[in-house]
């Protein structure tokens, strides 16, 4: 979380030092979006597996409560008090309402929430892959299925390649640049579906193919190692983001890395398994709430230091703008996201139980 914390920190005032450590920081929505892929395809296919359907209604009940009214709050305070605008113009609001704001998103004129992209992204991943794999069971797809993955990876590639040489290559020598490639290239979700793809073949793998899982929980560590090897040679070939080669091979080569790095991760003979931290726990359940409020929260925060005479810029407002955000994360939490989790038990019929502040979803006994 704090990767694309301290990536997003670079658009207010900050220490020039944070400039370099935290450039690839945007890689950081990628994870999201494998651990996305990994978790989701991973209950649903747990369910085939043991039922051979998919229970449509109860999964996109779990979402809207474990998702929409966090979003919606902080959508409130956007919409409603333009102090915590971190920009000056939102996107029409209907965008934000129908997850469909990172279509056309213009970072130089509506750059407010302009975060939110990542999270559309989610949403229709949500909306569609669970129909989509009801549709294939219905039609008895079965082994047939796993070749969409390699198809949508290598139209990820086709596609990502036109786009850039049709629309943004000839725009090479105009200010709007950089514009036309976060519109066109970085936010739409057909240019971004490598992490998740990662995750679901991560999750399809694990789940149909025992020996694979078996595999990899033997060789767990080395295949960490390999996954940072790929991100580290990322680091490089994306240096200049907005070149050819780094738009077409980037976002797969960051997804593969991370792949690799969550499918280790997840398996008892790795390292990073066997730590049990309660700072890290606690700030995987605060995660979502900072992804949704840290720029505005940033933005207020750093207003009020600037009126007390402190420098914007410092490293004491940046270590306090961290503690706010948590803050204020800890706040949605406490009084938005736990009372949703408990309705969401009541609405599908199960015992409300009480959950613990410091673990992501993590009921008490």
């Amino acid at each position: 979380m704090f990767f694309v914390f301290y990536y997003h920190y670079r658009i207010f005032p900050h220490p020039e030092w944070l400039d370099t450590p935290a450039r690839f920081g945007w890689t950081g929505v990628d994870l999201f979006f494998v651990l996305s892929g990994y978790l989701i395809a991973g209950q649903l296919f747990r369910e085939v597996a043991d039922t051979g359907t998919v229970k449509l209604k109860p999964f996109y009940i779990k979402r809207f409560f474990r998702i929409i009214p966090p979003y919606l709050l902080v959508l409130a305070l956007y919409v409603l008090l333009p102090v915590f605008r971190e920009k000056e113009m939102l996107p029409p609001l209907w965008k934000f309402l129908t997850f469909t704001q990172n279509f056309g998103l213009d970072l130089k004129t509506h750059g407010t929430f302009s975060h939110a992209w990542s999270l559309c992204v989610e949403e229709q991943f949500y909306v569609v892959f669970p129909c989509l794999l009801a549709l294939l069971l219905f039609v008895k797809a079965g082994r047939k299925a796993f070749w969409l993955i390699p198809a949508l990876f290598a139209g990820g590639f086709l596609c990502r390649w036109w786009i850039y040489t049709q629309r943004v290559a000839p725009l090479d020598d105009s200010p709007n640049f950089w514009v036309v490639w976060y519109q066109a290239i970085y936010y739409p979700v057909y240019n971004r579906l490598d992490g998740l793809l990662a995750g679901v073949s991560i999750a399809a793998l694990f789940q149909f193919r025992p020996p694979v899982k078996e595999w990899v929980n033997r060789y767990a560590n080395l295949i960490f190692i390999v996954g940072l090897a790929l991100l580290t040679a990322a680091w490089f070939i994306t240096e200049d983001s907005f070149s050819l080669i780094a738009t077409v091979y980037g976002f797969p080569l960051v997804s593969a890395g991370y792949g690799l790095v969550v499918a280790a991760a997840v398996c008892p003979h790795c390292w990073l398994y066997r730590i049990n931290s309660r700072v890290t726990t606690s700030i995987a359940a605060l995660s979502y709430a900072i992804y949704l409020s840290h720029k505005g929260v940033i933005h207020v925060t750093q207003d009020l230091l600037g009126s007390l005479g402190l420098a914007k810029n410092s490293g004491w407002t940046m270590l306090i703008c961290t503690i706010t955000c948590i803050l204020a994360a800890w706040l949605i939490r406490i009084l938005i996201e736990i009372p949703a989790l408990k309705m969401r038990d009541r609405v599908l019929g199960r015992t409300p139980i009480a959950y613990d502040t410091r673990q992501p979803q993590k009921k008490v006994a």
